[in-house]
């Protein structure tokens, strides 16, 4: 080895090499060191408190409810009202309905008092034959008005054609008080359902306007047409049978 200057050791090329080694050598113990104190250093340092999710409220608009629809108010009718409360169904229950039934009689005059059944065509015929006859012995011409047609064409008992008035003159001009007036034997034939004519025996007794006494007793054929519901008698025709 050489010797020094100046009292230093000489710098040879040996110990220069053995310097660069050294280098190095601790150049790769120099990086771990470093990255072992960076490790050490990131775990004592407190982790970084999580930032704080800030939490965002979303205001839900609500929905736009459709207005309100307005009540429609029905007024009960009095049926309505009478069907829901249970006092007026109870008293609807109680009071039983009348069914008014028009009888052909009661359509043939309107004096007649109603039967309250209905009654067949042939029924009917000598119902409104028998008012006729008592009609007669009251002097009543209103009821038998009721039941003559206008166009009605008739032959009395004398051999006179008589028309409505003609025929319903005659009997306002009568002066006769009867006892008994009625009729006997009465026979209809229907022909069709508006058609009838009614042959009988017609007997009254009494006493005339001159104070006598009489007992007659006539034969007739009556025709008779429904019309709207109401018998009318559009021809007759009467004879004497027998005359005390």
């Amino acid at each position: 080895m050489e010797a020094s200057v100046l009292g230093r050791p000489a710098f040879t090329p040996t110990s220069q090499k053995n310097i660069h080694m050294k280098l190095i050598t601790s150049l790769p113990s120099l990086i771990a060191l470093l990255f072992v104190s960076s490790v050490l250093a990131q775990e004592e340092s407190p982790s970084p408190m999580p930032e704080e999710e800030t939490s965002t409220t979303i205001e839900e608009t609500p929905a736009p409810t459709a207005p309100p629809t307005p009540e429609t108010k029905t007024s009960a009718s009095p049926a309505t009202t009478a069907e829901q409360s249970p006092a007026a169904t109870a008293t609807k229950k109680e009071q039983p309905t009348t069914e008014k039934k028009t009888s052909p009689t009661a359509a043939v005059s309107p004096s007649a008092a109603p039967t309250g059944k209905k009654m067949s065509p042939q029924a009917a015929l000598k119902d409104s034959e028998n008012r006729w006859a008592a009609a007669i012995a009251k002097h009543d011409v209103a009821t038998i008005e009721a039941m003559v047609a206008p166009d009605f064409i008739g032959v009395n008992q004398k051999g006179k054609v008589q028309n409505r008035r003609g025929m319903l003159g005659e009997m306002k001009a009568d002066k006769d008080t009867y006892t008994s007036a009625k009729n006997e034997k009465l026979d209809v034939k229907m022909y069709g359902s508006g058609v009838g004519v009614v042959v009988g025996t017609y007997r009254e007794k009494g006493t005339g306007k001159d104070g006598k006494a009489f007992d007659h007793a006539m034969r007739f054929t009556d025709t008779w047409m429904d019309r709207g519901g109401q018998w009318q008698c559009i021809a007759s025709h009467v004879m004497t049978v027998s005359q005390k």
